[in-house]
């Protein structure tokens, strides 16, 4: 008895309808794939393209029961003005300083030893936040 083929042989006749198909899946695939790494990337820039101000505490130093001095450096847009705020804590996490520092200085980087008045002996300094008079956070 003779075996009836139903299908012609694979590949003699060109690709299939499926592999057709499939090679325009991978290209819709590649190209959505390639525009959504665009649009990270463009709104990744854009946020760091954004923010005017950044700061860093370097260091800080408790010189007594009441003081504290913070050596602090603000990177921004050489004509941003605005201000960074800065906190102190004792050992228990309570706030014992909160200080804003304005700068209005017409330069790209401000470095500045700031001294902090304390209502008891602080163990900690943090740098809050900065904004730029634009709104601008960090």
């Amino acid at each position: 008895m003779a075996a009836v083929r139903e299908a012609p042989p694979e590949n003699r006749y060109g690709r299939s309808a499926d592999q057709r198909a499939d090679r325009k899946l991978k290209i819709i695939g590649s190209v959505l794939a390639a525009a959504l790494l665009g649009v990270l990337g463009w709104i990744g820039y854009d946020y760091i393209a954004g923010q005017g101000v950044s700061a860093e505490l370097i260091k800080f130093k408790v010189v007594s029961d009441d003081r504290v001095e913070v050596h602090l450096e603000v990177r921004k847009d050489r004509d941003a003005k605005g201000y960074c705020t800065i906190r102190s804590q004792r050992e228990d996490g309570t706030d014992v300083a909160r200080k804003d520092f304005r700068f209005d200085e017409d330069t790209d980087r401000i470095d500045r030893v700031l001294s902090l008045r304390t209502m008891s002996r602080a163990t900690s300094v943090e740098l809050l936040g900065c904004t730029d008079d634009g709104g601008a956070s960090h």
